[in-house]
């Protein structure tokens, strides 16, 4: 679906913007929920915004532009200034996944209303670039979503242990990038990214771009 997206340029052009908006409504989703829990250090780095330009980590962004998985520029946050700071860093954690799989739902939304009342030059424009929205939002969610570091996931598993368990699962976060490349590389003609997240990704994709 991508490739064909990026047949030419300003098919290309649109698909970053896309991206840009994706990843920065994922790391402002990590700053806002950090300064609502009541530490304002993303705040104070700036990270409390939509521009990009805030967010954007260019390692990050050209893996996910090339391969399909990425990262923004993490948003900074100080334990110490939360109440509970371990159910507190997962709620900071859940907050950007949880933020790209509701513009995902809001995208299938407003297409379904462009559909549902005719509105015929919104539907075609829709159907060019919602499906992309969708997938990107559904694609950073997901993936951001696994339980091995530095992604979300590992936090938001931390936070639901209890306090001995989520000591013993800390000990694996230096690891965690050994994990993440045996997930993501191939290991023989498919990688453990392919065989267990690409079907979920399409399950998703296909429900709500329809």
């Amino acid at each position: 679906m991508l490739n064909s997206f990026l047949t030419n340029p300003i098919s290309a052009i649109v698909f970053i913007i896309l991206l840009l908006i994706t990843i920065a409504v994922h790391e402002f989703s990590h700053a806002k929920m950090a300064d609502y829990l009541g530490d304002p250090t993303a705040r104070l780095a700036g990270r409390l915004t939509l521009n990009p330009l805030a967010h954007i980590d260019l390692v990050g962004l050209l893996f996910l532009f090339f391969f399909g998985f990425g990262w923004g520029k993490p948003v900074p946050f100080d334990p110490f200034n939360l109440k509970n700071p371990r159910r507190d860093a997962a709620l900071i954690s859940l907050a950007g996944p949880l933020s790209n799989l509701i513009m995902a739902i809001l995208g299938s939304i407003l297409l379904k209303l462009f559909i549902l009342f005719k509105l015929s030059f919104l539907i075609i424009i829709g159907n060019i670039f919602i499906p992309v929205f969708i997938f990107l939002n559904i694609l950073l969610g997901i993936f951001n979503l696994l339980p091995i570091a530095p992604l979300d996931g590992f936090k938001i598993v931390g936070g639901m242990l209890s306090q001995k368990q989520a000591e013993e699962w800390l000990q694996l976060e230096r690891y965690g990038m050994i994990f993440l490349l045996l997930f993501i590389f191939p290991l023989g003609q498919k990688s453990m990214l392919q065989i267990f997240l690409s079907p979920v990704i399409n399950f998703f994709y296909n429900l709500l771009a329809f």
